[in-house]
């Protein structure tokens, strides 16, 4: 059976709506747990895609979270190998810092539903689906710099870069994996930071989730399952 390696950060940031389209396509899905689970043993070459999940921590912040540097050394390895790979928000900056890009904070946070800009590259990509401005949920206070070779896929009004791809490898600083029922584990587990964000609620990001959140839905499985094909999956 094909296999899938998840690394997650916090419970409740997991694969969502992927998890169905991968177990649809016969795919026996795994996690481990980042700062739990042991990383440093792991073969990362072993699984048919890894997949890096989100997270409210930095990738700069490797002194006060040690495992982040053994990730960092397995996502190289699979990046080298070019194996099929998607970082999805601290996923995304993973890729970037594995890569040579340098990931920093923001200034301001980036919190909702808002639509993308895609480039050229991304309007001839699997990102495509979202071509029309559908709305993607943004749940993110860093952002990174593009690693030499990548190919920018997408931005938004705040931040130039949202997403890329580097060989078989794709990163996406936002949210396509998301349900409307699995964000209301966000808005539980992430309370201190919508509390904390000037002009954010519970009920603001609950009324957009039930404007939006089916609508990604579908374009994020399209989105998905068009980047396997692409990778050979």
């Amino acid at each position: 059976m094909k296999s899938v390696l998840a690394i997650r950060h916090v419970a409740f940031e997991d694969l969502d709506a992927f998890a169905s389209a991968l177990t649809e396509r016969g795919y026996a899905i795994r996690y481990l747990e980042a700062g739990y689970d042991e990383l440093a043993a792991l073969d990362p070459l072993t699984d048919d895609l890894l997949v890096v999940l989100g997270g409210p921590i930095g990738v700069y912040e490797d002194a006060a979270y040690p495992f982040i540097r053994d990730e960092l050394r397995l996502l190289r390895t699979r990046l080298d190998a070019d194996r099929p790979t998607l970082g999805i928000c601290l996923g995304c900056q993973m890729i970037a810092r594995a890569l040579g890009g340098r990931v920093y904070p923001g200034g301001h946070k980036e919190i909702g539903w808002k639509p993308l800009l895609l480039t050229e590259a991304g309007r001839n990509s699997p990102l495509a689906a979202f071509g029309d401005r559908t709305p993607v949920l943004h749940w993110h206070g860093d952002t990174f710099d593009l690693p030499e070779g990548a190919a920018l896929l997408a931005s938004s009004d705040l931040y130039p870069h949202q997403a890329f791809s580097w060989g078989r490898a794709l990163a996406l600083q936002f949210h396509i994996e998301t349900t409307a029922r699995g964000l209301e584990r966000w808005f539980i587990g992430h309370a201190g930071e919508i509390a904390g964000t000037s002009g954010l609620s519970v009920p603001a990001l609950r009324a957009e989730t039930a404007r939006y959140a089916i609508e990604a839905e579908a374009r994020g499985r399209q989105c998905f399952t068009a980047w396997l094909e692409q990778v050979g999956l």
